[in-house]
């Protein structure tokens, strides 16, 4: 029987190495692919001598215009209307499951993998089949909430090895099979912000954002801000407005080239809406019980949710949540079922 090819997409860390060898030990047609995507050159040195020790070929793929185009420039325009976008999740969609799986079936592989902490199923019912979400089984690495966006049919070409894995389980495979990434630290950065230098990015980016009024919610001036790029919702620091209680971000007016601020109990949110939502499991389309994700690092907290048309909702939450930041993924889930997620348009 010929063998199944799969192309692994290998950062140089530890998870998509391990996502390789294991597919490698699992009797699968290996190539590995480091995506080409910041400016500056990179060797990717330590992905290939992996590729080396477990004996399949590595490539490099040149996406750094679409990277640019797709990710880069979204993320600035986005921080421009006032918003927080999370350039992962665009990355994932346009870029790694897009642009590299769309490469990787023209050059006649099956699969593409990587080293995300989340579980893919084929739910089937009789002539009928959907590809599922899961969580991943390690609950501190689970990252099924950057993958909502997939439709079914990335799913049905996406390999993830690592995902019913514990994160001590993959560094232990590592040091097994002789890799010299089984220690490497994580990076917690986004990759095209040097040093997480917003302002020498936004400046880079031709985005030079003007001085603006700080106010309370009534409209009273409390101070100056040094442009609504710097600044994001349920932000304390950099503010220098003095007063009894600390303030912090509770609105973004780049139309009035304003920042709202207010005390800690005005920074909690009971309400959103979400746009462009995307159904990887049967489209909810009634009222339901749900737990959602605000941001990668919030525990999922339960919800009401309401469909309000095919790719819009709204959340109402049991209890107020902490900074909910237009512009963010929210991401519901069913217990460890992925339902979808979509973008967070406004907070009340």
């Amino acid at each position: 029987m010929q063998k199944k090819k799969v192309v692994v997409a290998m950062s140089g860390g530890v998870d998509s190495s391990v996502a390789a060898a294991l597919l490698k030990q699992e009797g699968y047609d290996v190539t590995g692919v480091s995506m080409q995507l910041l400016p500056e050159e990179s060797s990717f040195e330590e992905a290939r001598h992996c590729a080396e020790l477990l004996e399949f070929s590595h490539r490099v793929l040149d996406l750094r215009k679409p990277f640019q185009e797709l990710v880069v420039s979204n993320f600035a325009s986005q921080y421009r209307a006032g918003r927080t976008p999370n350039p992962c999740i665009r990355c994932n969609a346009h870029v790694k499951f897009g642009l590299l799986l769309e490469e990787a079936i023209q050059n006649d592989a099956d699969f593409i993998a990587t080293g995300h902490y989340a579980r893919i199923e084929n739910d089937r019912q009789g002539k009928r089949s959907r590809y599922l979400l899961k969580r991943g089984i390690d609950a501190r690495k689970d990252q099924s909430y950057f993958l909502y966006t997939l439709t079914q049919f990335q799913l049905k070409h996406i390999l993830l090895p690592v995902g019913d894995r514990t994160k001590d389980e993959v560094r232990e495979i590592a040091a097994r099979h002789g890799l010299p990434v089984s220690q490497r630290p994580e990076s917690q950065e986004i990759c095209f912000i040097a040093g997480n230098n917003y302002r020498t990015f936004f400046q880079k980016q031709g985005m030079a954002s003007p001085p603006g009024t700080i106010t309370d919610r009534t409209g009273k001036m409390l101070g100056q801000h040094s442009g609504v790029t710097h600044y994001t919702i349920g932000q304390r620091r950099g503010l220098g407005i003095a007063g009894t209680e600390p303030y912090y971000v509770i609105r973004i007016s780049p139309e009035l080239n304003q920042i709202v601020v207010g005390r800690k109990r005005e920074a909690f949110f009971r309400t959103l809406a979400a746009v462009d939502v995307n159904w990887i499991a049967e489209p909810v389309t009634k009222a339901e019980q749900i737990h959602a994700k605000i941001r990668s690092l919030h525990t999922a907290a339960p919800a009401d949710l309401f469909p309000l048309g095919p790719r819009s909702v709204r959340l109402t939450f049991h209890t107020p949540q902490w900074a909910i930041t237009p512009g963010q993924a929210v991401v519901f889930y069913r217990g460890d079922l992925v339902l979808g997620g979509g973008t967070i348009e406004d907070a009340e």
